[in-house]
């Protein structure tokens, strides 16, 4: 196993929801390394693809008959609307800094909206989010209610595909526990702070669970209507839906059907895929993650310094510390050791005055020349 959250069997639970009918082995995309960077990147620019042009119009701020004073009147040479007899006539206009105006360099509809990204990154973004999305912690940690689920990567029968009503759908999701992302996805619709509210964006709300089907008869007119609830086919996996905002861990239910095809849409490590033309899984840069486990195993603690007091010849690269080490110290310093052996001779000496019972002679000042005492009196 190249991830510690990967599992060999996953169970598949009844299009009842009770119970489970059967098991199917875990797709090999879910071991693949997950890369919150690539994620993210790719994320950024696949919604600056996804934009749609925007400008304001050629006329805004212009169309009033407006013109300089010119100078001499003590006000400046901004154009000023005409007229008399209304609050309008001698304001300033056309600036971007005149109320009414037009706005500093207007946006233009050929504008560059869009930014090209390679094709393997975004795949690479797609099946880090795959792998995500199948472990518990980054699941929760997106804030998804799946605290009573039984196990993530959630599958249920093929049988879902056929529900064409959206009451089957809402039993469904109750019965796999699932309903409570749902219900969190009712409670957050807010109404919108900002012009949006005019622009048929008025309310904003969380995001619900992902069902990923197979072949659609009739799965996606039973979960439409069910609010924060998204439809993806297998074959056409999006990342703004499986890592929305950029952050990993949606909650996913699929389908049998879906689940099993994942090999054949992105291959496994012994296999390239059959829906995407030479196209091999991602490799993992560690095949053991766990650094604490790496740092204090038996083969990396002997390169760096061997354990017991029979210490052995240091690892190339590691210094030395010139207080502790003698040799070290000498080499930096030559006059390290007569000044040692001058402090030890001090203080023998020291201790055996104390021992005798006398004080320790003081050190006389020095004492100009004679010589020197001479010349300085004789000029």
């Amino acid at each position: 196993m190249r991830s510690a959250a990967a599992r060999p069997i996953v169970n598949v639970h009844a299009e009842t929801g009770k119970g489970t009918v059967g098991t199917v082995a875990l797709p090999a995309v879910f071991k693949a390394p997950i890369r919150p960077d690539v994620v993210q990147f790719v994320h950024t620019n696949m919604r600056k693809n996804k934009r749609q042009a925007r400008a304001v119009s050629d006329k805004a701020g212009h169309q009033t008959s407006a013109e300089s004073w010119g100078t001499g009147r003590a006000v400046a040479r901004i154009p000023r609307v005409g007229g008399g007899g209304t609050h309008r006539a001698g304001q300033a206009a056309f600036g971007n800094m005149c109320r009414g105006g037009r706005m500093f360099a207007p946006t233009k509809t050929w504008r560059k909206w869009h930014v090209k990204l390679n094709q393997n990154q975004k795949r690479y973004a797609t099946v880090s989010a795959l792998a995500a999305s199948a472990i518990p912690a980054l699941v929760l940690a997106r804030g998804h209610r799946i605290e009573r689920i039984e196990e993530v990567p959630l599958v249920v029968g093929n049988g879902v595909e056929s529900i064409t009503k959206t009451r089957a759908a809402v039993e469904l999701l109750k019965t796999l526990n699932a309903y409570r992302d749902v219900v969190k996805v009712s409670n957050s619709r807010k109404l919108r702070a900002g012009k949006g509210k005019l622009r048929n964006r008025r309310h904003r709300q969380r995001r619900g669970p992902l069902i990923v089907y197979k072949e659609d008869n009739g799965i996606t007119r039973a979960f439409r209507n069910l609010p924060g609830v998204e439809l993806a086919n297998v074959r056409r996996l999006n990342l703004l839906q499986l890592a929305p905002g950029g952050h990993l861990g949606r909650f996913i239910i699929w389908t049998q059907g879906a689940f099993e095809m994942l090999d054949k849409v992105f291959g496994t490590y012994r296999k390239a895929a059959s829906l995407k033309q030479d196209y091999h899984l991602p490799a993992h840069s560690m095949s053991n993650p766990d650094l604490m486990r790496l740092l204090q195993s038996d083969e990396i603690r002997s390169a760096l310094k061997t354990a017991g007091p029979a210490r052995t010849k240091r690892a190339p690269g590691q210094k030395k510390n010139p207080l502790r080490n003698t040799q070290t110290m000498l080499r930096l310093n030559p006059y390290a050791q007569a000044f040692r052996r001058q402090e030890i001779l001090g203080r023998e000496k020291a201790a055996a005055l104390k021992a005798a019972g006398k004080a320790q002679p003081k050190k006389a000042g020095k004492r100009a020349s004679a010589a020197f005492v001479k010349t300085l009196l004789s000029e």
